[in-house]
């Protein structure tokens, strides 16, 4: 459409003292790779007692088993949080990476204020069924600077460029301009039509999560980018 206009504790049981261990081999630590350490420590822990019980009064071995299987859960917990971090920063570097290659690029974001340059401004409509179509068009002050009807089909992506002229001949500078469209259907029924933007990224910001890309002066993440606008070769 075109117009001109986001400590466990040691169980000591037994009548036979347990030997002591240090302090960097304490069951108590919640460091992961202190408590892996100590996995070989909690088995000689556990064996010693057991060697050592009392005949008169055997130690319950199915609780040593379960305090076994309660060490082992959590050490494997542990490690399955690593490796979760480790995705997470893996994914980071894979944003990153698809960010960078975006620079230079136009790109289309959900917004209604583009950039006219050269006399000659672009917005793209999201027209639901087919409609009638309201359109106006506002400078950076708020002032209505033209208005126009038009029909439009059912579709998505549907450009509407405006060369800067306003109903009353009025040449309008270059510079930021806000579109609103309204639309009614065949049965005169308000119809939503959303509007978006196109311009290139000129820079990515790498230090934010998700890294933040710098369209047309304002900051979008990846996941607002809504297309790839391919351009033209001279």
């Amino acid at each position: 459409m075109t117009t001109t206009g986001a400590t466990a504790p040691s169980v000591v049981s037994g009548t036979t003292d347990l030997p002591k261990s240090s302090s960097s081999n304490s069951l108590g630590s919640t460091t992961g790779s202190t408590l892996a350490g100590n996995f070989q420590t909690f088995l000689t822990l556990l064996t010693t007692q057991l060697q050592n019980q009392n005949p008169l009064d055997p130690l319950d071995t199915n609780q040593f088993t379960q305090q076994l299987v309660q060490f082992a859960g959590v050490e494997q917990q542990l490690k399955t949080n690593d490796s979760l971090a480790q995705l997470v920063t893996l994914q980071q570097t894979t944003q990153a990476t698809q960010a960078l290659g975006f620079v230079g690029k136009t790109a289309l974001v959900d917004g209604s204020t583009a950039t006219m340059t050269k006399s000659s401004a672009t917005w793209h409509l999201n027209v639901p069924s087919d409609s009638t179509v309201d359109i106006t068009v506002a400078n950076a002050s708020g002032q209505t600077v033209f208005t126009g009807k038009y029909t439009a089909a059912a579709g998505t992506d549907i450009p509407f460029t405006w060369n800067g002229m306003g109903n009353d001949g009025t040449q309008w500078p270059d510079g930021k301009y806000t579109i609103s469209a309204t639309g009614k259907d065949v049965a005169n029924n308000n119809v939503g039509i959303a509007a978006q933007v196109q311009g290139v990224v000129s820079s990515v910001d790498l230090t934010q999560s998700p890294p933040l890309l710098t369209i047309d002066g304002a900051s979008y993440t990846l996941s607002q980018v809504k297309s790839i606008i391919a351009t033209a070769s001279n």
